[in-house]
């Protein structure tokens, strides 16, 4: 075998071309539709070497049709130090087949063409592969690798683990139960063109990769009155002393701008984003700001050089793009759609880069990651504004909520826990009956220029042709359209050529068209999250818009009776509940079918028990990760709020315990000391002091944690603790008493530690905590067999509630 130096087209055995390139290669990425079993066992070898000699393997496959083989996947998953994911198609065409040979020297390659990972497409079948040496054209081996990326990381895909491969095992199976003839069945899918539309059946836009707008003019803008409140608060962060903050502002108040007017302080700025065209846009926005200073974009194709620079998180995420930059190379860093800013791509630049300052702005932080948004900007958040406090104060268009009634049945479409079955889903949305009631909706309620959100290619493909055919300018706008640029769509829509823009995600970050004054919703809502990026689409301010009309059809679907809330401007009222319908600011509307009132009624009253929801979202995790997750994991990366657990089971080993989740020696465990872990998960926490304490415990190892200490023995570690984080000093140690103790005295700390938390403890854990003669213990013996499970649950719970103490209190 020999090692290819030029472009080549591979029309057989394209293992013999393969196998060079891995075993030179630094980093090896693979895309492919399909893994085979046949495929695994021609690699296998290869990869763990690679793998042996600590190189970069990551491989992404389809679950498009259940071609790919689960044994493939659990044989993959030996390899020690493999990234996996699964691409969800969810009924949609997924069929690339690309293989990226990565090296730190330049001298990658890469393979395209049409070989899935099976032993006949890589020996004996007939095939068609091009390989593309990178010095051949640099430009498009970067593109490709973002391209990659992009795919990797997409919400579409999921970590494959042993609890992910079991899942899409059954699933599997039961596919193949459903159709054993599956080649016959894969034709005729692709005949139709069934996940994408044939170019016939419906109007289509194509969404452009290149950047679309006009160069701005050099004219200097300042601050509107909301980014002058949130510059203040930025600036008063920086007296403080924070390098970090998250900024989370409403779409259409300007995050952007307010970033450009905040990088005026400082000379070199590097702004982060996952979507190419926010980078341009964020540019052009820049340069109206800053219109003296230089500016470039950092992507797949142009590597440009300037004093502010634009880069794609996927393209400057890349070890070799990083090592280009000195860490202390931008005073600030700029990371737009900050809720994104702790999944996996761009936690590895955050790291690796020291600025002076890091921003995040946002209009939506609340995990939509599921990642811990609000620890990386070191829990400050120096200003936020709901959307709804931006209406009230005249920044955003008021709206006019209307909810219509939506008659059809999702209790038999079956969730799949965070999203329905989509080809369940399919077989209800794509009536006519259904379409001529979603046309009536929005017929009764239009205004002029309209957006249609829908849960799928096929069912925004569906509804265009159904208003076209019904005497309206519709089209279908997504990620696979063809035709017409989005820029070339939203021109249309702007200038009244066309009634409405159907589509499924396009619209929900970074993009702002503020002339639409309509917004219809033909979906059920799946993610609050991303109702709420959708509801900001019609928000913007625009002359002569007096309102936005929100069309919601609203029926027995998931979250349809806790999505208001998001219109709510009622206070929280300890022990009552919500009425249904929210109480909206004067300035809007809100208009509910008498048959949604009832609907939501009664959906309230058969709102999922809140054990069985609490168990469902810790199963998601567990899945997720394939492990039992930490107290700390399911309060970061869990669907539900993780107080409720506490509240619920007493303690999160009191849930793990109740949901069967414990191993008879960790049950025993549990039960012997159950009123201890209640006592540390349940004992009140208006500072962190208490947790601190039985940190240092807990610091000095599984055998010592129980000897007693004194609080002179503490305080180094109390004082350093609340000292070596601004947040930290801040929001627990900058009282009057604690602000004399910045400058370390230890009798004075110890004096502190006595009464409060020692002393205070002891008297209100009823004898659980000692503190005699200034020894501070606990009243436990444990056996040291049984120390090791009570020792970990111990770390876990400390850690976790620190870490929720400083997060909730930072908000």
């Amino acid at each position: 075998m020999w090692k290819m130096s030029k472009i080549q087209l591979v029309t057989e055995r394209l293992i013999d071309h393969l196998v060079p390139e891995i075993e030179s290669a630094d980093s090896i990425y693979i895309l492919t539709s399909f893994v085979m079993k046949s495929g695994v066992e021609l690699l296998y070898q290869h990869l763990e070497s690679a793998l042996a000699r600590g190189k970069t393997v990551k491989l992404c496959a389809g679950d498009y049709l259940f071609v790919t083989q689960p044994v493939a996947l659990q044989w993959l998953l030996e390899l020690e130090g493999i990234e996996l994911r699964l691409y969800q198609s969810n009924g949609r065409s997924f069929h690339p087949k690309a293989y990226l040979l990565g090296s730190e020297l330049d001298t990658g390659s890469f393979l395209v063409g049409s070989s899935n990972l099976s032993r006949s497409a890589l020996t004996s079948g007939v095939e068609w592969n091009l390989f593309l040496p990178e010095s051949s054209s640099p430009s498009t081996y970067q593109e490709a690798e973002d391209l990659f990326l992009h795919t990797f990381y997409h919400d579409n895909t999921i970590p494959l683990n042993e609890e992910s491969i079991q899942l899409y095992k059954e699933r599997y199976e039961k596919y193949h139960e459903k159709y054993p003839d599956l080649l016959q069945k894969w034709s005729k899918l692709e005949e139709v063109e069934m996940t994408l539309g044939t170019p016939d059946q419906t109007s289509a836009i194509h969404e452009s990769r290149l950047p679309y707008g006009i160069e701005p003019e050099r004219t200097v803008l300042e601050p509107r009155p909301a980014q002058l409140e949130a510059l203040e608060a930025l600036e008063a962060t920086l007296e403080e002393g924070y390098t970090r903050a998250m900024v989370v502002l409403p779409t259409g108040i300007g995050k952007t701008y307010l970033a450009g007017f905040f990088a005026r302080s400082f000379k070199r700025v590097l702004f982060i984003a996952h979507r190419e065209e926010i980078l341009y846009q964020a540019k052009n926005s820049f340069q109206h700001v800053l219109p003296d200073r230089s500016t470039g974009i950092y992507n797949g194709r142009v590597k440009d050089k300037g004093d502010m620079l634009f880069a794609s998180v996927f393209t400057i995420g890349q070890e070799k793009n990083l090592k280009q930059f000195k860490p202390d190379e931008f005073d600030l860093i700029v990371v737009d759609e900050f809720h994104h800013a702790a999944a996996t791509s761009y936690q590895g630049i955050i790291d690796y880069f020291i600025p002076s300052f890091l921003l995040g702005i946002t209009a939506t932080p609340d995990r939509m990651d599921s990642k811990d948004v609000y620890g990386i900007c070191g829990g400050n958040v120096a200003y936020q504004m709901h959307f709804i406090e931006a209406i009230q104060n005249d920044w955003l268009t008021p709206f006019r909520y209307f909810g219509v009634y939506d008659e059809t049945d999702y209790s038999n479409v079956t969730w799949l826990g965070n999203k329905y079955d989509q080809e369940e889903l399919l077989t209800a949305q794509l009536k006519d009956e259904v379409a001529d009631k979603i046309l009536r909706a929005w017929l009764e309620h239009k205004q002029s220029r309209s957006l249609g959100f829908c849960s799928s290619i096929v069912q925004a493909n569906f509804l265009a042709e159904y208003f076209n055919d019904k005497g309206y300018k519709a089209i279908s706008l997504h990620s696979k359209s063809r035709d017409y640029s989005r820029k070339d769509a939203i021109d249309a829509l702007t200038n009244d050529e066309i009634d409405i823009i159907f589509t499924v995600d396009l619209f929900n970050e970074g993009v702002d068209i503020p002339p639409v004054d309509t917004l219809l919703f033909a979906r059920p809502t799946e993610s609050l999250t991303i109702f709420t990026q959708q509801v900001g689409r019609g928000l913007r301010l625009f002359n002569g818009k007096e309102y936005c009309n929100i069309i919601d059809l609203i029926g027995n679907y998931r979250n349809a009776d806790i999505k208001l809330s998001l219109f709510d401007t009622s206070p929280e009222q300890s022990g009552k509940k919500k009425t249904i319908e929210p109480v909206v600011p004067a300035n809007c509307e809100l208009n509910l079918d008498l048959k949604v009132v009832n609907l939501l009624k009664e959906l309230n009253k058969k709102r999922q028990p809140r054990k069985e929801k609490l168990f469902d979202g810790y199963q998601d995790l567990k899945l997720e990760l394939g492990r039992r997750p930490s107290y700390l994991e399911l309060h970061l990366y869990g669907r539900e709020n993780s107080r409720e657990y506490r509240q619920e089971f007493g303690s999160y080993p009191g849930f793990l315990q109740w949901a069967g989740e414990l191993d008879s020696f960790e049950a025993k465990v549990y039960n012997s000391y159950e009123s201890w872990i209640k006592e540390v998960e349940r004992t009140g926490m208006a500072k962190s002091y208490k947790m601190i304490v039985l940190q240092y415990m807990l610091s000095r190892g599984r055998e010592n944690w129980l000897i007693s200490v004194t609080p002179e023995e503490v305080a180094p570690y109390f004082h350093q603790y609340l000292t070596e984080k601004e947040y930290r000093r801040k929001i627990d140690f900058s009282d009057k008493g604690s602000r004399a103790l910045w400058e370390y005295d230890e009798s004075k700390v110890a004096s502190l530690i006595d009464r409060m938390p020692m002393a205070k403890w002891s008297g209100s854990s009823k004898g659980l905590v000692v503190y005699e003669d200034r020894a501070f213990s606990f009243d436990l013996v444990v056996e040291q067999d049984e120390n090791e499970v009570l020792y970990k649950w111990m770390k876990e719970i400390c850690e976790y509630r620190l870490h929720e103490h400083f997060e909730r209190k930072a908000r």
